[in-house]
């Protein structure tokens, strides 16, 4: 890939999540952090252990304080952080905490750079970000792809007043002292503006779409992934990726009990999360034997399950707006899978489905409303069909890769250069 035009930078990135991690921040990461180091650019990353989102770290990573790696030209500095078996508010912010604290050490051991490129969640990196911008005289992106302070009392996971002060007082402090503010969606960039940001200040870095995925349906029939689970002749209804407490997965589980008789449908949960038990737990309580768990699948088997599923499911509790946008939104669409969002009309994810014509958009919570759609959907081949090619083609168009990374640098190019002035 032909270099950056000029001086490249030296770039350190912030986040807590990045590979061998497969979903969500860190897939974003490794993708935006391998393609700045193609480019030229020195990119180092400081970052955690795997974990994500099985809330376990692999053997190879444990009883490490710190470890340096590099991959396709990207320096990863990992630094310990506690990682909780069981997940819940206390644990998820010592959790946080525990990584703040040893990357902040990891960092200031690196070399001086142009550019510090800080991704939020966890908001506390602000607090890093902020700091080594002052010790180091340089320009600090901050990078929101989850609004954390908002999801937290949207969905009730923060009670205590003086807690939540403390989180938007630093999300203030981190608009503020940013060079420039980034997120995924136009909702959530209206969302921060609103806060009394100058619009100009905040921009978007689009999604990347994986081109490799447009490819799947052309490719793959699902055959074999239907053979090696018993699945011939089943209409596949698929959720993948993290099942944690914002997916609110229990309306497909109740979708499912009021279609148990129906015997030609299965429900697939691929992934892992918090939740993960829990819904085991409930599945097996309620005896629904149309209801099936797989891990986090390899990437082949990833793909033969995206081209072998019917209709895929993107869920979201009721009150997730603006303030989330899953990344398996651009996944599914990409693979060309047609989706059924029962997710609040207002959400990113809503105005994604709706525009793509990829599928249907349901009310949130409503088991009812989530199984009438699948039912109308699975009546008709051909509708399925078309809207197969309308997601493939609108997540071309929203998310190529060969756009929103390139649009991604030159903001960052920008940004280090400004400060120099």
């Amino acid at each position: 890939m032909k270099q950056n035009q000029g001086k490249p930078l030296r770039i350190l990135v912030l986040s807590i999540n990045y590979w061998p991690d497969e979903t969500g921040i860190a897939a974003f990461n490794t993708w935006r952090c391998e393609y700045l180091a193609s480019r030229g650019h020195q990119v180092t990353i400081c970052t955690g252990l795997p974990y994500y989102p099985e809330w376990r770290v692999p053997e190879n990573y444990r009883r490490k304080l710190f470890q340096r790696e590099v991959r396709n030209g990207v320096e990863i500095l990992r630094s310990w952080m506690f990682v909780p078996q069981e997940v819940n508010t206390k644990k998820r912010i010592l959790h946080e905490a525990s990584f703040l604290s040893s990357s902040f050490v990891r960092a200031l051991a690196t070399k001086q750079p142009d550019l510090i490129f800080v991704v939020s969640p966890p908001l506390g990196l602000a607090l890093t970000a902020v700091t080594l911008s002052r010790l180091w005289r340089v320009p600090f992106v901050f990078d929101v792809e989850d609004l954390q302070p908002d999801a937290a009392v949207e969905l009730g996971m923060m009670n205590g007043q003086s807690f939540i002060r403390v989180l938007y007082g630093i999300e203030h402090l981190a608009y503020e002292k940013a060079a420039l503010i980034s997120t995924i969606t136009e909702g959530m960039r209206q969302r921060i503006v609103e806060k009394g940001i100058d619009p100009a200040k905040v921009v978007l870095f689009p999604p990347r779409a994986d081109s490799s995925l447009s490819m799947v349906r052309d490719r793959i029939d699902g055959t074999v992934f239907r053979e090696k689970y018993g699945l011939q002749g089943k209409l596949i209804i698929s959720h993948s990726g993290n099942m944690g407490v914002k997916q609110g997965l229990g309306v497909i589980l109740e979708a499912a009990e009021k279609s148990r008789e129906r015997g030609n449908i299965q429900y697939l949960f691929v992934g892992d999360g918090a939740m993960r038990s829990s819904l085991e737990t409930q599945a097996r309580v309620r005896e629904l034997k149309n209801v099936r768990f797989l891990p986090l699948l390899e990437n082949d088997l990833f793909q033969q399950m995206l081209a072998a599923t019917d209709i895929a499911l993107v869920t979201q509790q009721r009150v997730v707006s603006d303030i989330v946008f899953p990344s398996k939104t651009v996944t599914l669409l990409s693979a060309g899978c047609p989706v059924i969002a029962s997710v609040n009309s207002g959400s990113e994810v809503a105005s994604a489905v709706r525009r793509s014509g990829a599928g249907l958009v349901v009310e949130p919570e409503n088991p009812d409303a989530l199984l009438n759609a699948i039912l109308e959907l699975s009546k008709d081949s051909e509708s399925l069909n078309q809207m197969s090619l309308r997601a493939r083609q609108f997540a071309t168009e929203s998310w190529d890769e060969r756009r929103t990374l390139p649009l991604m640098e030159q903001q960052l190019v920008d940004c280090a250069r400004l400060s120099r002035n």
